[in-house]
């Protein structure tokens, strides 16, 4: 069983770095605070480049197939470390992995094939968007038509019968219904 990873504010962060700076070890504050070694070492190396605006956590960026391209040749070529090139490109060390270990395997065309992970984006899920009435033809706006006037149907007769049950009621225990 996995231990659940605790999220770490930004004026923990802070903390953390400033401890580092008066010469606590990464081991130790990692032990300690239970903060991921390689986390803690790559938020160092961003500080020190960047200083504490790195330890804000930056917006998501969708990569394309080009920019993977371009990640991938700059660590093959240049020797780079996950740091170092997630430093360069602003983009997370773990996803550059993914992305070497896909070039690696099947080469650089299987970049394009890496589907994202989680909840795909609003408009690709559920049903399809409604029409505007101008955009119906005469069938799909009859249609619709007869939907709204069923639902209207339904909705009054609901209203009558909690009408009538209310005024049964009533009259059960004695009283006589209101006139509205």
């Amino acid at each position: 069983m996995s231990k659940k990873q605790k999220k770490h504010k930004y004026a923990e962060r802070l903390k953390y770095m400033h401890m580092l700076e008066k010469g606590y070890s990464i081991k130790y504050i990692s032990k300690h605070y239970g903060i991921n070694e390689k986390l803690l070492g790559y938020l160092w190396a961003r500080y020190q480049a960047e200083g504490p605006s790195a330890l804000i956590k930056k917006a998501n960026i969708k990569a394309d197939y080009k920019f993977k391209v371009k990640v991938v040749r700059d660590i093959e070529e240049n020797h780079l470390t996950l740091v170092d090139t997630s430093l360069k490109y602003n983009v997370s060390a773990s996803q550059i992995s993914v992305w070497l270990r896909f070039a690696r395997a099947k080469g650089y065309e299987a970049l394009a094939e890496i589907k994202p992970r989680g909840r795909p984006p609003k408009n690709d899920m559920g049903r399809p968007r409604k029409k505007k009435p101008e955009e119906m033809t005469e069938l799909e706006l009859l249609r619709y038509e007869n939907e709204c006037l069923k639902a209207e149907n339904a909705l009054l007769k609901k209203v009558k019968a909690l009408v009538e049950e209310r005024d049964a009621r009533l009259r059960g225990i004695g009283r006589k219904p209101s006139k509205s």
